[in-house]
């Protein structure tokens, strides 16, 4: 019997992601006049998600050492719940089992409960999502973890029903009651797997950067492009920014058309179908199948960061205007829906709202109908309806084809359609507007903050509209005053919140932001402020031992973290490896470079094992082996002719403009009074400074 019950601990039939906010059902609306009957230790929090959980009959404890000490000092396993505001099946499992007074008795009476945001405490996430994936193969959220008092593993899960978890939590007890000792040395088994998952070994002869190799990387990972619809192939699709602004580099610098074409289909289809809101603007999180037709309806500020940067760096490039179009409209979403007036923006939009999945999002035909009068024939022609699958009359609306094959049909000129667009869009904003708006999550977290800031310079350098650059230089001005405490960052801001350290992905991605806003406003202040996170990142991230920088700074966890792979985020190390190469161009530090290489040297075998897992790192790759050009102007019309350059789109370059006399290496001694030239050089190698744009990129072309 023993036997039996202790299997439980190794093998849970595993919960599909599908469990784990995919689609159905949703989150209740909560009356704030309500009075409750159960208020628990999360009700002085300010996160949104941990509040949802203020009033469940579960004794549940924020994140705190407290919560650890009771459950040593009266012997009890402690439950670590884990999930977000947005996520929808968090908010299922909420109402199903965790409101439920007879789950909670027993929760209660056996164990310690904790409940994290993930956004919160990242760190916590990663750990106990490395557990479940050594344990199960994979993960999701709500992620929900029973522990030894020490915070050792023993059971990992995602989404659990009532029956299940009631099965779960007393098969588990009654096991850890009976054979304490066994289930403290599988605790250790796990928590030492997690140890082993974040250390990377490092040969003592490590391989060369070659060009080749890159190559090879990408041959290997075509082979799994769904070159009819974009993307990996796969049943679920997220946008992924990191692997299309790579590919659309890889793409420019080796003359690689079937890249270039496969990144041009990616992009055309995520903007056209019903992954990206056509009425309101902005991508949701990813798309339930394999054609980005359906969405899972959260908005996450970080998905629209990043990929305000990939399309308006795209327009840079290809000069397509749909991704103008797209990237305006991204624009627009966050500053309508997602800006705090402090001047930071906010982390997520719920997928949920009136207790339905994608209700503030969907249509009904007699909707569209009532909204756009006679206009909905010629609408439904433009757009496609497409129906949710499992529902009765709830429609998708997203682009039928080009623009030209519309015109062309219904004998339509450019400004005329464009006149319908925006009178549909009015009418349809116009009824949405009067729907239950999602929840919002209004935590404001520095990483995301710092992407946004890179999205808006890169919107900025595409379209010339300085209310992009205004709104990325009060970003940084916001994380300045909210995002630091006693010189140092925190990882998140709401005003009375918990102010926990930074993390890496914090100082990196700032630190990247910093240099972004450097090279368009040639503001000194910025470039001091990366080098002023780099050494912070170095005196607080690093060791001697390790080429790598561990995510946190503090190792309280059961486990250290090293976050290198990219998923729906850059890896940290793989931005610090960009942001090191690029400072060592910079200020001719010979070191920086070095250690760039030594950390992507390292990443090898694992990039060729799985090259679309480490697409940031390939692009960084491509600056080391391919031509990387440093491209210094100096003068008084600095400003006006480097954003000149940006506009032209040179991939593989660091742009840097000087508007006076310079003691920044890339700049010393170039500096004329009257004059502004363009110094174009390759590994500090100049050519001849040029003053006009068609100059230097005949240098350019040159080169290349």
């Amino acid at each position: 019997m023993e036997k039996k019950i202790w299997n439980i601990l190794i093998f849970i039939i595993p919960l599909s992601l599908l469990f784990s906010c995919g689609n159905d059902s949703g989150k209740k609306e909560k009356n704030d006049e309500e009075t409750y009957k159960y208020t628990n230790q999360l009700i002085n929090e300010t996160s949104p998600y941990l509040l949802d959980h203020a009033h469940n009959p579960v004794n549940w404890e924020p994140w705190d050492e407290s919560a650890f000490e009771k459950a040593k000092a009266q012997d009890k396993l402690v439950i670590i719940s884990i999930g977000y505001s947005s996520c929808h099946w968090c908010h299922v499992m909420e109402e199903e089992t965790f409101e439920d007074e007879e789950v909670a008795g027993i929760m209660n009476e056996e164990f310690i409960n904790i409940k994290v945001d993930r956004e919160e405490r990242p760190d916590i996430d990663e750990v106990y999502m490395t557990a479940i994936n050594l344990i199960k193969g994979s993960g999701g959220w709500p992620l929900n973890v029973i522990a030894l008092p020490d915070g050792k593993p023993i059971y990992t899960g995602t989404y659990h029903t009532k029956e299940q978890w009631k099965d779960v939590l007393t098969k588990i007890n009654a096991s850890y009651q009976e054979n304490p000792e066994r289930a403290r040395d599988y605790a250790s088994m796990v928590a030492e797997g997690i140890q082993q998952s974040n250390f990377v070994s490092v040969d003592e002869e490590p391989a060369k950067l070659q060009k080749s190799d890159l190559v090879n990387f990408v041959d290997k990972w075509s082979s799994n492009w769904d070159q009819k619809w974009g993307g990996d192939i796969g049943a679920q699709k997220f946008m992924l920014p990191s692997t299309y602004g790579f590919l659309l580099d890889y793409a420019l610098m080796n003359d690689d058309l079937e890249t270039l074409q496969h990144v041009k289909n990616s992009l055309d289809l995520m903007g056209n179908r019903g992954v990206y809101d056509h009425i309101g603007g902005g991508f949701f999180r990813y798309s339930i199948d394999a054609e980005w037709n359906v969405p899972h309806y959260e908005k996450m500020l970080y998905d629209n960061a990043q990929l305000l940067s990939l399309y308006s760096r795209a327009y840079r490039a290809l000069g397509e205007e749909e991704y103008r179009k797209v990237a305006k409209g991204v624009a627009e979403f966050l500053f309508r829906s997602m800006r705090n007036p402090e001047g930071g923006f906010y982390a997520a939009i719920d997928a949920d709202s009136e207790g339905e999945e994608g209700k503030f999002y969907t249509w009904k035909r007699e909707e569209l109908e009532e909204a756009l009068g006679s206009d909905f024939s010629l609408f439904s022609d433009y757009y496609i309806l497409h129906p949710e699958p499992g529902t009765e009359g709830k429609y998708v609306v997203f682009k039928s084809g080009p623009d030209s094959e519309f015109l062309e049909k219904n004998s339509l000129s450019t400004t005329e359609l464009k006149a319908k667009k925006e009178s549909w869009k009015s009418a349809l904003e116009e009824m949405r507007v009067k729907r239950v708006h999602p929840a919002i999550d209004d935590k404001m977290i520095i990483s995301w903050n710092a992407l946004l800031i890179s999205g808006f310079v890169e919107a900025y350098k595409a379209f010339g509209d300085k209310t992009y650059l205004d709104t990325a230089v009060s970003i940084y001005d916001f994380i300045q005053d909210k995002g630091m405490k006693n010189g140092k960052l925190i990882h998140s801001y709401k005003k009375g919140g918990r102010e926990v350290n930074g993390f890496l992905d914090d100082y990196v991605y700032l630190m990247s932001a910093s240099l972004e806003l450097f090279s368009v406003t040639q503001d000194q202040q910025y470039l001091d402020f990366s080098k002023t996170l780099l050494d912070q990142v170095e005196e607080n991230f690093s060791n001697d031992r390790e080429v790598f920088y561990r995510y946190s700074e503090n190792e309280d966890l059961i486990s250290p973290i090293l976050k290198i792979d990219d998923g729906v985020l850059p890896s940290p190390n793989a931005v610090m490896a960009e942001n090191l190469f690029l400072l060592g161009h910079l200020f001719y530090k010979d070191e920086w470079n070095q250690k760039s290489g030594a950390m992507l040297a390292a990443m090898q075998p694992a990039i060729e094992e799985s090259p679309a897992a480490y697409a940031k790192w390939n692009h960084t790759y491509l600056k080391h082996t391919f031509n990387f050009l440093e491209i210094a102007v100096v003068g008084e019309k600095a400003g006006e002719l480097s954003l000149e350059l940006e506009q032209q789109y040179f991939p593989n370059s660091l742009i840097a403009a000087s508007t006076s006399e310079s003691d920044i290496p890339l700049f010393e001694e170039r500096y004329m009074a009257g004059e502004t030239y363009i110094y174009v050089c390759e590994n500090r190698s100049c050519k001849r400074p040029v003053s006009t744009l068609s100059e230097a990129e005949d240098l350019i072309q040159e080169i290349r």
